[in-house]
């Protein structure tokens, strides 16, 4: 892999690094052009920021710079302080700039300059390194001593670190908590698993570009905390362009290359103009794409193309577009098994899962259905300003339920939103009794048994059984295995599971092993508990 490249930012020293007399300028101390003087320092780039009036002084300052260092990239920029000392001002303009600025940390390290300028701007670039609205360390350069060359000085890197010092560090522990808050929508969780999981998205999020994976059953909360990960990068200048959301179930045929990768008129039947396409819409911003286990090959290797190298050809068209986006895949499925079976492009898993984040199922949070419930709460008293709380007694009711092995929660999140929106509907004089909770309840036990017997037993099986031992089994034991297989998945352990599959027997025992009497039926198909929850 290539080294990053360096790029340095700097003001224009009006006084020193004009150096008086043209022909005495090689004799003097410039700090800027001391920057390129240092061997061990290569520059791959300069972001020049100075005004309009002294636009010829930078003029010949650059022009010095390319002499002594002719491997530099020198980039002009003209910013304006009607006041150079007036603090808002400076800080508002240079902010402005670093905020429109494109960083790549991924392929790019930044150093700000903080010898020139003004002491208000010096400072200024301090507060925009030290808050990561520029994603770089300082640099602060000095004039030789007497022992030395005369033009060449010294330069020392600054790192704010603020871990590195106890009282900073609790301000960056407090804002890290902040990030964290947000990501988890302000839910005080009390899992301690799903808290470890999201300060580490946090950390990735905040200080990489690269591809994120998020797996887990539907209605984990995937999509919401995608965009959440999105409003935290933009709040803090990280992304500039949009959120752009796309759930690849819903694309086939022609049709997804075109919502993805966009088309030129006359491309298909249909096509009366060009359409751009959802990845150039991401442009700067960020792609979510939910489900993308369900692309289709075509579209799995055109994604692949334009996220190594951000780059893509729009259908019908011989003209490449460009593109560049950070990219968050959402999926339930287990992409190494769609991989082994020749559904998706191990070269694409591969791209994209170098950050995997699988997020757990309601069923395996229980702790956190209270704050979920609240949380539940207010987002409908925000949705219809109606604001709706339990009694104690249902409280208690519904919470005992939603942790026992009865409640399912096939669908997560999602259920338990169903479940507050219709009892805060149906609640009277805003307040959820017993009688509403005890409704819900069974509704929810019949979707859920509805639910259990949907679905082709065959695709339960095929998962789970490769070909040869699929094409053994009878009807019979077809049938029978796949509703095992269905109720070991709604169950959180094996006992769960054992309970709820042999109810009737066991009643007729003094004594009863569940789960050593339902691991040695799955044996007998080569399946284990934990084979069930690889998908």
């Amino acid at each position: 892999m290539n080294p990053k490249k360096t790029v340095i930012f700097g003001l224009l020293g009006t006084v020193l690094d004009g150096a008086g007399k043209r022909e005495d300028r090689w004799q003097k101390w410039r700090p800027t052009v001391s920057l390129f003087q240092h061997e061990e320092l290569l520059v791959h780039r300069f972001e020049f920021l100075h005004d309009e009036i002294r636009d010829g002084l930078a003029g010949r300052v650059a022009a010095d710079i390319a002499t002594v260092s002719p491997e530099t990239k020198i980039c002009q920029h003209k910013v304006q302080f009607r006041d150079p000392w007036d603090f808002e001002e400076v800080y508002g303009t240079l902010h402005d700039f670093m905020h429109a600025y494109r960083f790549d940390p991924d392929r790019e390290d930044y150093l700000i300059h903080i010898t020139t300028g003004t002491h208000v701007a010096q400072i200024c670039m301090f507060l925009l390194a030290e808050s990561r609205a520029f994603p770089g360390k300082l640099i602060q350069t000095a004039p030789p001593h007497r022992s030395r060359r005369p033009n060449t000085g010294s330069y020392t890197i600054i790192d704010l670190d603020l871990s590195k010092y106890d009282r900073l560090a609790s301000r960056f522990r407090q804002k890290m908590r902040d990030d964290v808050s947000y990501l988890k929508s302000g839910i005080e969780t009390r899992n301690a698993e799903f808290n470890r999981l999201i300060e580490r998205i946090e950390r990735v999020a905040l200080h990489s570009t690269a591809p994120l994976l998020l797996t887990g059953p539907t209605g984990a909360g995937k999509s919401l905390l995608a965009r959440r990960i999105y409003e935290l990068k933009h709040q803090r200048r990280q992304v500039a362009g949009p959120f752009v959301e796309v759930n690849c179930a819903t694309l086939r045929g022609d049709a997804a290359m075109s919502a993805l990768f966009g088309h030129v008129k006359g491309a298909f039947t249909g096509a009366v103009s060009d359409r751009p396409g959802l990845l150039r819409a991401a442009d700067g911003g960020m792609l979510f794409l939910d489900e993308v286990g369900e692309l289709g090959t075509d579209e799995q290797t055109m994604l692949l193309r334009a996220v190594e190298e951000k780059k893509f050809l729009p259908l019908g068209s011989d003209r490449e577009v460009a593109s560049s986006f950070q990219l968050v895949c959402g999926t339930n499925r287990n992409l190494q098994a769609d991989v082994a079976q020749g559904r998706f492009r191990e070269d694409l898993l591969a791209r994209i899962n170098l950050w995997t984040f699988r997020l757990p199922g309601l069923r395996d949070r229980t702790e956190d259905i209270p704050p979920n419930l609240q949380y539940e709460l207010d987002q409908f008293a925000r949705s219809t300003g109606a604001h709706v709380t339990f009694n104690k007694e249902a409280a208690s009711r519904f919470l005992a339920f939603a942790a026992s092995s009865e409640a399912a929660w096939t669908a997560n999140f999602r259920d338990l939103n169903g479940a507050v929106v219709r009892m805060a509907t149906l609640a009277p004089g805003g307040r959820i009794t017993v009688g509403e909770v005890e409704e819900e309840i069974a509704r929810l036990k019949a979707a859920w048994r509805r639910e259990a017997m949907t679905g082709s037993d065959e695709d339960v099986l095929r998962r789970m059984l490769s070909d040869e031992q699929f094409d053994e089994l009878d009807r019979f034991d077809l049938v029978q295995l796949a509703e095992v297989i269905r109720t070991c998945r709604h169950s959180r352990s094996l006992s769960d599971a054992g309970r709820a599959l042999f109810a009737a027997s066991r009643r007729r025992k003094s004594s009863a092993n569940d789960a050593d009497r339902l691991r040695k039926y799955l044996a007998r198909f080569g399946i284990d508990w934990h084979d069930l929850f690889r998908e």
